[in-house]
């Protein structure tokens, strides 16, 4: 107005001007002029024009200006009114602008907007490819709404060909609750989705497709399995390590830490031109090999805000347990596994290792003769048992059991591992172990020389120095982990050994059981199915985490579909009026 305008303006003056440049203009305009006075609604129609403004970087004309009000001075001031379309570029990397509104009751609002940050990768990723797998969560509160919601994205993903997968896929893991009914899909491109959906829709089944009804609220305690040796092999993880930042820059600080101790470099054993699985086989290798693998996989799971309760290794993972718990640091904990496996790979050959299907009270009467060159080595499952010890022995003792019908075998080891054959290396295992600061564990682990959780011997140099001789209590620790009340299991390692062996110590309905990684599969394919079996069962997800190493935008998505009901309260009042309704109505 004629009046309100220039106390407006020389207010601005005062505030904006002091040490202000010429050439910083503050423009200033009006929504009157486009749409008239719209009295209460006059402030939220300034913001509205405001936000188009700053998100199309560009400042629009002042409409039907032809001569300024004269009580408004700002000629030689930086107060300008725009004219024509004005670029609007950003005052260090952000554009801000006030929003005014006074009510003719005295009712006064102001506002700054800012400019959104423009989005970035936190970690910078430019050289990293986009991963080849998506996941789809959806969730409502009663199945009829969850089947509907299939729906209503199954149209979208067949039908919208500008949105991207993967920012359809983000902005329904971040945007939406998640309730107890959950569907949670995986695919490779939006065809793929839709197909699944609908098979959803449908009551079909599909692979890459899980669904379930939590009955409560409680999240499930989580075990986390880490693999021992044998189960290595030439490209472990290796699309991950092309294609996701926090397993990549985690493998990489393992390998560093490692320089000091490998006379090749780690990433060439893994993954260089010249990469063989003999090389990779060499103990001095495949102990530190499987040890980073196994911990990049754990920081990735972390970084998806999925946690472990409990803990637990076999033989060589046990190394990676204690450090995850907190026993070891990184640089102590790779420190230790690397003396190892060198230590080992300097013994003298002629040790061999046998696994038998027999138990272990059978197991100890048939080698009682030939201790101590044969020994157990490690008890995996009622009827699962490996021995080890020297070659002749055990051969002598192979032939005994194949002449039982016992089934046996032989395992692709370099030497007698959990034997006295290891005993020559203890010495100088022990001075090292001796170098290296212990801490108790922050959270539960259950010890392989045991079977039960650590005490505080885990903090001692000598509970290392027995764990090189001592067999791994394999069984009794997975007896351990279901007394506990633990149900799910995920094997943090290359290939799930674990959880087949983990199978045959627990009833049979007992059980979920999860991957990280498989030979001959995606990476990603498998990772992404256990992470959907996780979010089905109740597990909280960190969906932002998840994508934080990616370039992603919110797209606008399907709503919820309610379930409408009528609540309509019936009085006797109500009852007679509807009947006399009726009756009219119906009247011939």
């Amino acid at each position: 107005t004629s009046l309100g305008d220039p106390i407006e303006v020389n207010s601005l003056k005062t505030v904006l001007m002091e040490a202000r440049e010429l050439d910083q203009a503050c423009w200033i305009g009006s929504v009157k002029t486009n749409i008239g006075h719209l009295e209460a609604a006059a402030g939220i129609a300034g913001l509205i024009k405001v936000v188009l403004s700053l998100q199309n970087k560009e400042i629009p004309p002042h409409l039907h200006l032809k001569q300024l009000n004269p009580y408004i001075k700002i000629k030689n001031t930086p107060i300008k009114i725009p004219t024509e379309l004005q670029p609007w570029p950003a005052a260090v990397d952000k554009r801000l602008a006030g929003v005014s509104s006074f009510g003719f009751g005295g009712t006064n609002a102001n506002i700054i907007v800012e400019s959104a940050p423009v989005q970035k990768s936190q970690v910078q990723a430019s050289y990293l490819g986009e991963r080849p797998w998506h996941i789809l969560t959806l969730s409502a509160k009663c199945e009829p709404a969850l089947l509907e919601l299939a729906q209503r994205y199954k149209e979208l993903l067949a039908n919208n060909s500008s949105l991207a997968i993967a920012d359809i896929c983000f902005s329904a893991n971040t945007g939406r609750s998640h309730f107890q009914h959950r569907i949670a899909v995986i695919g490779s491109d939006k065809q793929e989705l839709a197909e699944k959906l609908d098979k959803i829709s449908a009551r079909g089944e599909a692979a890459g497709l899980f669904s379930r009804k939590l009955s409560n609220n409680k999240t499930p305690k989580i075990a986390f399995l880490f693999t021992g040796q044998g189960s290595q092999y030439i490209n472990m993880g290796r699309q991950l390590y092309e294609t996701q930042p926090v397993f990549r820059q985690t493998l990489n600080q393992c390998c560093e830490i490692l320089e000091t101790y490998l006379d090749k470099p780690l990433l060439k054993i893994l993954y260089g031109d010249e990469a063989s699985e003999n090389v990779l086989a060499q103990t001095a290798y495949t102990q530190v090999a499987l040890f980073a693998i196994e911990y990049a996989l754990y920081k990735l799971w972390q970084s998806w805000g999925i946690k472990p309760s409990v803990v637990m290794g076999h033989s060589v993972g046990e190394y990676v347990a204690a450090t995850v718990a907190g026993v070891l640091s990184l640089e102590e904990g790779l420190k230790l596994i690397a003396h190892r496996g060198r230590l080992m790979q300097q013994l003298p050959p002629g040790g061999e290792m046998l696994s038998v299907m027999a138990s272990v009270e059978q197991i100890n009467q048939i080698i009682a003769p030939y201790s101590p060159f044969v020994t157990i080595a490690a008890i995996n499952g009622p009827e699962s048992v490996v021995i080890s010890g020297e070659s002749e022995a055990l051969a002598t003792v192979k032939e005994i059991l194949e002449s039982l019908e016992i089934k046996t075998k032989q395992l692709q080891v370099s030497h007698g591992f959990h034997s006295h054959l290891m005993e020559p290396m203890l010495p100088d295992f022990k001075a090292i172990a001796s170098e290296i600061t212990y801490n108790q564990p922050s959270i539960p682990l259950i010890s392989n020389i045991t079977g039960t959780k650590v005490d505080e011997s885990i903090a001692t140099p000598d509970y290392w120095v027995n764990h090189v001789l001592k067999p791994v209590k394999f069984a009794q620790s997975m007896a351990t982990l279901d007394q506990e009340g633990y149900e799910v299991f995920l094997e943090i390692g290359p290939k799930p050994i674990l959880l087949g062996m983990g199978r045959q110590c627990l009833p049979e309905d007992v059980g979920v059981w999860l991957p990280s990684l498989r030979p001959n599969q995606s990476d990603w394919q498998l990772l992404l199915q256990s992470l959907s079996e996780l979010y089905v069962r109740g597990v909280q997800v960190d969906w932002l985490g998840f994508d934080q190493d990616y370039h992603r935008s919110k797209v606008t998505l399907p709503t919820y579909p309610f379930q409408r009901q009528r609540y309509w309260i019936e009085t006797s009042d109500s009852l007679s009026q509807t009947a006399a309704d009726f009756d009219s109505k119906h009247q011939t």
